[in-house]
């Protein structure tokens, strides 16, 4: 039985293939100086597109990625019109509006394009507000139509509610999601559905070690291995119990797959592309070297019964949970990329605020207004000891979280992540908050958030009712952290 590969919308005028080819590994096939011939790469696209799998999913540092797919599009896809969704992933710190314009237009350029499908944005620090900044500005070159739409890339659940709340028109967030990382399950798929957002999913086939190559075999030198995505995933398998955990996944997905009669990968796929909220999977390609079209074809021959879902479940439940939310993987220990740290791809994270020198002590402004009309500093640090005033949800002249008591706490809490990150401390230094809520109806989301993020820390804390200044604020929190030594 062949189907025509599923559609879907992902937003109003974005229909894409349930199945994206990804481009990720152009990168890996250029490393060490290496260039792919440009022409044979892009006429490499042209059987994915003539079965129906019109989607393709890169990145402005994905090698020569952009260029292919712009090559293909102006000389080999007339009538064809397939979808090309980047990203653009800055490096931390200083950002200004041109900036912005330019990285946009550099893309528009290699895709030889006059508007980008769907604009993925990453950011690296969330303790850096210029993440937010960022988001703005490329809202303004949406509405100039520059871009038709705006998506998110590794953004974990607190973040993502942040940026939909404060406004920005966010339609999709690309996250791991497979088999062996289900963090989307634990948060994500459920705020998704509820902010009206989709998930494209990458590592799905976790570098092709969710296939029969790897059932039964031996573990693999970890040392010795191939391509950067089978170094990515292999931390992700170890983080997830070792090869024999995925061996357990394994037998569960190949027992599956034969009752179906389709491929383990087929299965794997499938899973993921069932679950809430999940617009699409994304399938990486090594594009003129091989192609397993015919294979991902058959993902939609089928859907997942009750008792295959079942046993997938059950042997997911035995695996260690990957840390963290999604996306941490990039932003906190440990690393789970192919080198185990961010070396590849950012330098140094600067601190999100310039420190000034004080009586006696350093502090730093975050440039709210109530600063300079009250006269304090946003955090001052004396010796180990590091203050943080009373804080809200205020960027600039922007309030950030929109109504949203949960969002507008989390928000909060980065910037006072962010004076102690400049002051020479870290979150986990904090050992006493204070959090103001003017309506003790939103305790509850309040307390959850603070609770999320200060889990393992534990701060002593005090939650009271107060009178906020100003409205639109819903919470007011200072802390106090001690830099040990």
């Amino acid at each position: 039985m062949n189907l025509a590969p599923e559609r879907t919308e992902l937003a109003p005028g974005l229909t894409i293939s349930r199945v994206l080819t990804g481009l990720w590994q152009i990168a890996d096939m250029e490393r060490d100086g290496r260039a792919l011939k440009l022409e044979a790469a892009a006429s490499a696209m042209t059987p994915y597109v003539a079965a129906g799998l019109t989607t393709f999913d890169m990145a402005d540092h994905y090698g020569s990625a952009e260029d292919i797919a712009g090559l293909f599009v102006a000389r080999y896809g007339a009538g064809r019109c397939p979808e090309l969704l980047t990203k653009w992933v800055p490096k931390p710190g200083p950002v200004s509006r041109e900036h912005v314009r330019t990285a946009v237009t550099r893309s528009l350029e290699r895709l030889q394009a006059e508007t980008i499908a769907l604009l993925q944005f990453h950011a690296w620090s969330y303790s850096d507000p210029r993440w937010l900044d960022c988001l703005f500005w490329l809202q303004e070159l949406k509405r100039e139509g520059l871009i038709r739409q705006l998506g998110l890339t590794n953004f974990d659940t607190a973040h993502l509610r942040i940026a939909v709340r404060s406004g920005i028109e966010v339609v999709s967030n690309q996250v791991c999601f497979s088999l062996v990382d289900r963090r989307p399950l634990v948060g994500m798929t459920g705020l998704c559905e509820e902010l009206g957002v989709k998930l494209l999913a990458y590592g799905t086939l976790a570098g092709g070690f969710l296939s029969e190559r790897w059932l039964g075999k031996p573990e693999p030198d970890w040392d010795r291995l191939e391509t950067w995505s089978q170094m990515k995933y292999g931390r992700f398998i170890r983080a997830a119990g070792g090869w024999d955990a995925l061996q357990g996944v394994l037998r569960a997905a190949a027992g599956v797959a034969r009752r179906q009669g389709v491929s383990l990968a087929a299965v794997a796929c499938r899973y993921v592309l069932e679950q809430p909220a999940v617009a699409g999977v994304i399938v990486g390609a090594r594009l003129g070297e091989r192609e397993h079209i015919a294979d991902t074809l058959r993902v939609f021959e089928f859907h997942l019964e009750d008792e295959d879902r079942a046993e997938l479940d059950a042997a997911g439940a035995r695996l260690r949970p990957i840390p963290g939310d999604c996306g941490d993987e990039y932003r906190k220990p440990p690393y789970l990329t192919a080198s185990g740290d961010l070396s590849p791809h950012i330098e140094t994270v600067p601190p999100p605020y310039d420190v000034r020198p004080g009586p006696g002590r350093s502090l730093v402004l975050s440039g709210t207004p109530w600063e300079t009309i009250a006269g304090y500093c946003r955090a001052t640090r004396a010796g180990g000891r590091i203050l943080v005033s009373g804080t809200t949800a205020t960027h600039g002249d922007r309030l950030v979280g929109g109504a949203d008591p949960a969002a507008q706490t989390h928000f909060i809490i980065d910037k006072i992540a962010g004076a102690i990150e400049s002051l020479g401390g870290r979150l986990d230094h904090v050992v006493r908050t204070r959090v103001y809520v003017r309506n003790v109806a939103d305790w509850e989301p309040v307390a959850r958030a603070h609770g999320a993020r200060f889990a393992g820390i534990l701060p002593a804390n005090t939650l009271v009712q107060a009178q906020l200044i100003g409205e639109e604020y819903l919470v007011e929190m200072e802390a106090e952290a001690v830099v040990p030594g």
